[in-house]
């Protein structure tokens, strides 16, 4: 075969000859490349059409232009694979240096552990013969508040000189904690060091205070990283402000700061936290940059912070970040945290949450890190669509759900709420922002026994469980240029809620969302047709191996044009566990007959276990709702808000009540509880109907295991609906929900057409009566869809009619057999 082939020397003419390869000019490569650029793969008849429209192109036959495309797609896949192996290769070698640092760390530690025991071991050698009757050395039995009785320090000098003193001994005890043996150190339960993970997490184990400490890599210069952790307030949104009070400047080039700090309160049980700090950022002789920071809350001739009213002075032990310049690009980062939070001045039953390291590490020292990583991100992939200024708007509702408040609901009104939210209230045909204000209504409550990411979920998936539709259709309607009334009470009018996915974060621990409600009625005076409310949702803490983590589920309403300056007036729900341990329920835990059921690998666990996991556990919810209201209609809508909020609350007690594992029984001697007599009445329904119908066993008994657990346990997905019209899903087993994608709550809200495309409903439907006449009917294999939108495909498919104990017929069942994802 013929091959067109071209000389450099030759220019752009073309000559024939029997090479192997077909070689370009130079403007023959150009126009390729440009072309390649506008469509990577281009069809037949486009690859024509390139040839007649660049007559540089016209000597080249169209099959060759095609395997230059196909060259040039396969090395820019080997480039894109080069690119990312080295990427990978770097963070492991980063990664590995790590490890042997941490390796190194603790040797050292043993090292000291073993001179401490021989010491001691000589120490008690020595005393062992030695006996005394001296009544001096008595010991002294001192109060629970040690805190009170510890000697007090002489004022350290504030003044410059003694300043750069502070900054020198903080930089040392920073690094003894970064890289040393100032703190004993145990890696965070859960967290796993690797080239995917977002580094090596440790807590604290008997030292003062609560402490995080956590080590790697992001892809940022070391000047970049320090700039952004220095901005606490655009990462850490538990903190409310910084302001830089004075600035030093040090003879070795550093940087000293004083800042004075204020935190949310994490509840609006108990004061907020504020800090008077002293900030030094250097440079070490080997190139690293280090911001360390404490506290200065015992000082003389020099600057000082008064204690401010609703406070509580806290104090931040030396802590801050070592950051390294790494080799190929990026940053090697240590993090350390340490803190005093005082807990001595909350509630006993709060007190977790200041004398948690592992919720410290959570709130503080991780989301540092995922923040770079984010960050990093977004810088390396420019194309990829960002979040906007809207995740920081939701955000900002943490000062309305951090408020401290003695009432049962707490109102705050906002007279200038432009100001707050840097936004402008004012519209053309609507309420001016003079005489408008927000007003929010907040409160919290203990929860017990009931892990929060289950509470979250049921939240955000049932929305009309809690909602009033009269409230949110009152919420659109004030972010809209028309006129709003009061609100009135529509609970149970919801026409349905549709999940449509936006955005998430690198480890999906974040995930922005849009609720659609749709047929809400007409909640503006000026609309002649029922609409449709669309909610801006950031939710977060849905995964329940999380350790330690806090739930938030945070919605506004917005305009159907998803602008992103619109007007946000957030609201929502915040549940942090006031325990470290991880919750071990199973998620498929639902209000549901099967509720009672041990599902999976979660129901080994014996009933002292789950008492010892979720038995004793607490968690606090905080839930804070906003409402745009006009001056002279403040009073009505406080009271609308009371109510609404109160209402909430008895809903939220009900599920939570639902949702506590204590529902199982307070009997400790169950090693495997049974399931409620509802369940266990339709398994054995579902099961004497198939029988009588179809004339043979569903189940194989054996031993003594309950008819409803082996009904659980089937391998074919097994699925009730109700006779009524339209058809919904009542029941389902745990491979039914598995095919589905739901769980047991959720799945009430299916339609036994939805999971069906328009072929099979038909075939359905057509079908259909024979279950009434017959009693059963046999479908031929085919496709179904799961909540996820996936296809599952099934061998085949039998429908029977449950009857009850009076052989009245009380629902439908399905099998679908040998089921699979598409």
């Amino acid at each position: 075969m013929m091959a067109v082939t071209s000389s450099c020397k030759e220019g752009n003419k073309i000559a024939m000859d029997n090479g192997k390869y077909v070689r370009y000019t130079p403007e023959q490569v150009e126009a390729l490349e440009r072309l390649y650029y506008e469509c990577p793969k281009p069809s037949s008849m486009r690859r024509q059409q390139l040839i007649r429209e660049y007559p540089i192109l016209s000597n080249i036959e169209p099959k060759q232009i095609k395997v230059w495309f196909q060259n040039r797609r396969c090395r820019e896949k080997q480039r894109k694979e080069a690119s990312r192996l080295q990427a990978v290769n770097r963070k492991l070698t980063a990664m590995n240096k790590l490890l042997m640092e941490e390796n190194d760390r603790l040797q050292k530690q043993v090292s000291q552990l073993v001179y401490e025991k021989s010491y001691f071991r000589q120490q008690s050698q020595q005393q062992a013969g030695l006996a005394t009757t001296d009544t001096s050395c008595d010991s002294v039995v001192t109060s629970g508040h040690q805190h009170h009785l510890t000697p007090q320090h002489p004022p350290r000098d504030a003044s410059p000189a003694g300043l750069l003193s502070i900054a020198d001994e903080t930089l040392t005890e920073f690094l003894s904690k970064a890289t040393g043996t100032a703190v004993e150190w145990v890696q965070m339960p859960g967290m796993k060091p690797g080239p995917d993970s977002i580094g090596i997490v440790a807590i604290s184990h008997g030292c003062t205070g609560v402490a995080a400490r956590a080590c790697g890599l992001v892809g940022l210069d070391p000047t970049r990283v320090a700039e952004i952790l220095k901005d606490r307030p655009s990462w850490f949104r538990d903190c409310r402000a910084v302001d830089v009070i004075n600035v030093l400047s040090t003879g070795n080039g550093g940087t000293i700061e004083l800042l004075y700090m204020q935190l949310y309160a994490p509840t609006t049980l108990a004061p907020a936290r504020d800090f008077w700090l002293l900030r030094y950022t250097s440079v070490l002789e080997d190139g690293s940059l280090v911001v360390c920071e404490r506290s200065l809350n015992n000082t003389q001739n020099g600057p000082n912070m008064p204690p401010a009213a609703n406070f509580v002075r806290a104090e931040m032990l030396p802590s801050g970040y070592l950051i390294r310049p790494c080799e190929g690009g990026g940053s090697i980062i240590h993090i350390v945290d340490h803190m005093d939070l005082e807990p001595w001045s909350v509630p006993e039953v709060l007190r977790p949450l200041y004398e948690s390291s592992t919720l410290l590490a959570q709130k503080t020292t991780m989301a540092a890190l995922r923040h770079l990583r984010q960050i990093s991100q977004e810088i390396s992939q420019p194309n990829v669509t960002g979040w906007g200024r809207r995740p920081a708007a939701l955000r900002a509702l943490s000062q309305k759900l951090s408020n401290d408040g003695a009432d049962d609901i707490t109102l705050l009104v906002n007279s200038s709420p432009g100001k707050m939210m840097g936004i402008n209230l004012s519209y053309t045909n609507g309420f001016p922002s003079v005489g408008t204000a927000v007003l929010c209504a907040k409160a919290s409550m203990l929860l017990q026994n009931v892990p929060p990411a289950i509470l979250l979920r049921f939240l955000r998936e049932h929305r009309s469980e809690w909602a009033d539709s009269g409230i949110d259709a009152y919420s659109a309607a004030a972010i809209k240029a028309g006129p709003c009334s009061l609100p009135m009470s529509r609970g149970g009018s919801f026409g349905g809620q549709v999940i449509l996915p936006l955005a998430h974060t690198i480890e999906h621990e974040e995930f922005m969302e849009v609720i659609k409600l749709e047929n809400m009625g007409h909640y503006r005076d000026d609309m002649i047709m029922p609409g449709d409310i669309f909610l801006l949702q950031l939710c977060s803490g849905v995964d329940e191996n999380a350790v330690g983590s806090c739930a938030e589920l945070i919605f506004a309403p917005i305009d159907a044009s998803f602008s992103d300056d619109a007007l946000i007036i957030p609201s929502g729900f915040r549940i942090i566990p006031l325990d470290s341990g991880t919750d071990a329920s199973s998620p498929s835990r639902t209000l549901d007959l099967a509720s009672t059921l041990e599902v999976g690998t979660a129901g080994n666990r014996t009933t002292g276990d789950r008492s010892g996991r979720c038995g004793n556990s607490k968690s606090v919810m905080t839930i804070a709702f906003q409402f745009v209201c006009e001056i002279h209609l403040q009073e009505n809508i406080a009271a609308m808000a009371r109510q609404y909020v109160r209402s909430i609350i008895a809903s939220v007690q009900r599920v939570a009540l639902a949702l506590s594992p204590s529902n199982f029984g307070s009997h400790a001697g169950f090693q495997s509880p049974p399931g409620s007599p509802e369940a266990q009445t339709l398994a054995r329904w579902i099961c004497q109907s198939y029988r009588c119908f179809l004339r043979m066993e569903l189940l194989k008994q054996e031993g003594t295991e309950s008819i409803l657990k082996s009904l659980w346990h089937h391998t074919d997905a097994i699925l009730c609906c109700s006779m009524k019209a339209p058809p919904i899903f009542m029941f389902g087993n745990q491979a039914g929900l598995d095919m589905l994608e739901t769980t047991l709550v959720a799945l009430q809200d299916i339609s036994l057409e939805k999971i069906f495309d328009e072929n099979g409903r038909k075939a359905l439907f057509a079908e259909f009566p024979q279950v009434m006449q017959q009693g059963f009917m046999c479908l031929q294999g085919g496709i179904c869809l799961s909540s996820m939108g996936r296809a599952v495909s099934y061998e085949r498919a039998v429908a029977w009619k449950v009857v009850n104990d009076e052989e009245n017929a009380h629902c439908i069942c399905f099998m679908f057999i040998n089921w699979s994802f598409v």
